[in-house]
């Protein structure tokens, strides 16, 4: 990996400004890649906890093996985001999705020969982690150089639509697959993993922007500063950042939809399609996101957004059937994508290409700090209580989250995302 100047050109070509998405063979690429690899982690994050279950019978090892997963988004993004905005993004990306290959291709081999342990799926799940870190960072800072600024909410929402349509149809198939064979979703994500590999060694374009070399020594140190500094600067981006430590800490949601919908009697098959719903309404979402984000400003649409999340939980927990648990999964993941397209393609716009990297690991290392509690609590507290007494807690946690977002000046005063990228910031 080759290490980035200081000074870098945020300079986009003509012709990156005039090409449309779909005529944009660089992020035609980038977005199928994405598109097979997603397919293949949203058919084992439902096999995961799924295989824990079957091989310990416990919630709270489900609980721990997805607070694994969490952990090093809390002690390393911050490093991660000054390496990833020094290194090449995209052989960061490359080297990431080839260890997936291998963490989850030892699962099936492990099962093969009757030695699977709890610990194998520890370390197996801890790698997940570090990878997405790197990886997640690495393709968050190249989306800037594959597109224009202004097409930014776009280009999420086509990402958005995307894991809609994989969150629609992975988990009934992953739910099938797993009640076939345990190793066959496995051996199918290592594969999704290796398709993306391939799609990014054919991308042409560079996933930072043109850099010129100086001979000032550089301190890992003084560069993680400086993207928690722009960020503290920066009191939108701040405080959305302990919005999404609060979302964290009331997590095991897909946890506790499984267990409720395991009490209520439904097969993996039927899980898997109570998720696949949230396809549909994601996939909703997802399309009428850009427009809504035309139409209204971004401090009329995340307050509103923000009680989506506390309603959930509760209708979850009031609804008796899996069908209806279908639909409040689809609603919930409506409103989840709309999210998931305003506020990232806001926040992008906001940081410049020298400190995305930065800025962004500054970012998630704030909300992520909660996410290994909240993983592992929740597993807890399932097994101590049960589902449904844990969902209404969050819920109300998450109710006082949308009160603040509700009241904050700098979500209700936010500009315009035209203006952002012209500038006037």
């Amino acid at each position: 990996m080759t290490s980035s100047p200081a000074h870098i050109s945020d300079q986009q070509t003509p012709n990156q400004r005039a090409r449309s998405l779909w005529r944009n063979r660089d992020f035609v690429l980038l977005w199928s890649g994405q598109l097979i690899s997603t397919a293949g982690t949203q058919v084992t994050a439902l096999a995961l906890p799924l295989l824990v279950l079957a091989i310990t019978h416990s919630p709270a090892q489900a609980g721990f093996v997805a607070a694994l997963r969490a952990l090093p988004a809390l002690f390393m993004t911050l490093p991660a985001g000054a390496l990833v905005d020094r290194w090449d993004r995209k052989r960061v990306m490359i080297v990431c999705d080839s260890v997936q290959v291998v963490a989850m291709g030892s699962i099936p081999l492990a099962l093969a020969f009757s030695r699977l342990s709890i610990v194998q799926l520890y370390l197996v799940a801890f790698s997940q982690g570090v990878c997405f870190v790197f990886f997640w960072l690495a393709r968050l800072a190249a989306i800037p150089r594959v597109v224009p600024k202004t097409q930014l909410p776009a280009a999420v929402a086509q990402n958005e639509v995307a894991e809609s349509v994989v969150t629609l149809l992975s988990p009934p198939l992953g739910g099938v697959i797993f009640s076939v064979g345990r190793a066959l979703p496995f051996l199918g994500d290592a594969i999704s993993y290796a398709l993306s590999v391939v799609s990014l060694l054919f991308i042409r374009v560079p996933f930072q922007a043109d850099r010129v070399h100086d001979e000032t020594p550089r301190h890992l140190f003084t560069e993680m500063l400086a993207g928690l500094r722009w960020l503290w600067h920066s009191p939108l981006i701040r405080f959305m950042s302990f919005v999404y430590a609060g979302f964290a800490l009331a997590g095991g949601y897909e946890l506790g939809v499984i267990v409720l919908a395991t009490e209520r009697h439904a097969t993996p098959f039927i899980i898997g399609l109570i998720f696949a719903a949230g396809g549909v309404g994601g996939l909703l979402g997802a399309l009428i996101a850009p427009r809504i984000q035309q139409r209204l400003r971004f401090g009329q649409i995340i307050p509103a957004l923000q009680w989506g999340y506390p309603l959930a939980n509760i209708l979850f927990v009031l609804a008796p059937t899996p069908l209806l648990m279908a639909l409040v999964e689809a609603g919930s993941m409506a409103v989840d994508q709309v999210y998931d397209v305003v506020w990232p393609s806001y926040r992008i716009a906001l940081i410049p290409d020298a400190l995305q990297g930065r800025v962004t690991s500054a970012y998630r290392m704030i909300f992520s700090s909660m996410a290994p509690v909240g993983a592992a609590v929740s597993g807890l507290l399932i097994q101590r209580f049960g589902a449904a007494p844990e969902m209404l807690l969050a819920a109300v946690g998450l109710s006082v989250l949308s009160v603040v977002v509700m009241l904050n000046p700098h979500v209700r005063h936010a500009l315009p995302i035209e203006e952002l990228a012209t500038g006037t910031e």
